[in-house]
């Protein structure tokens, strides 16, 4: 006869206690049949059945967590809170976190995946194709139409978006610099004329 703090698991025939069983309402005692060992074994028989693969349940001491991207075990410290979820962090290492959003930032907003944006930024030679200098950072792309033109410095691409991409301002712009004075002159009252 079991002690009222223990059970047999149908599968096994061991003696455990009860803390070795999830818990059934449907069932007079409250447990499942079968021992959380056993269940999980069912469970990766079926789900190998099936062709998919089961995670490997790794220890991780108190205080840490697994990371399923980088499957390193951090401690909390590298980890965002997150209240919803079962256990109070988010599902994903800051690292790890940072580079699916980054990821999904590219892919929902430019259609790009990483791969893509890497073969660009590597075409430029990993600077901006406006001043090559700085490093290309930042996906320009058009505001109308929405596609990429390229990967620019933060302060090129700032600047495009100053002259709301025009290219008649940006010419004025360039020939400004260059010295040449684009100053309208005064012809007639509210008419003004602009050098040729």
């Amino acid at each position: 006869m079991n002690d009222p703090g223990s059970k047999k698991c149908s599968t096994c025939q061991r003696v455990l206690p009860a803390g070795a069983f999830a818990s059934n309402r449907s069932r007079p005692d409250g447990l499942q049949t079968n021992c959380r060992e056993c269940a999980a074994e069912y469970y990766r028989r079926r789900q190998g059945a099936r062709g998919k693969t089961v995670r490997v349940r790794v220890p991780v001491p108190r205080g840490h967590k697994r990371c399923p991207q980088c499957e390193k075990v951090k401690p909390h410290s590298d980890w965002e809170r997150n209240r919803p979820s079962s256990d109070g962090w988010t599902s994903y290492c800051r690292e790890c976190r940072a580079e699916r959003n980054r990821t999904g930032y590219f892919k929902r907003k430019y259609g790009l995946a990483p791969a893509e944006l890497d073969a660009m930024t590597a075409e430029q030679q990993g600077v901006c194709c406006i001043c090559l200098t700085a490093p290309a950072e930042h996906v320009d792309h058009c505001h109308e139409t929405g596609r990429v033109r390229g990967v620019l410095c933060f302060s090129c691409n700032a600047a495009l978006g100053q002259f709301k991409d025009r290219p008649d301002a940006i010419r004025r712009a360039a020939a400004y610099v260059e010295g040449i004075a684009w100053k309208p002159t005064l012809v007639a009252p509210g008419v003004y004329q602009l050098p040729s």
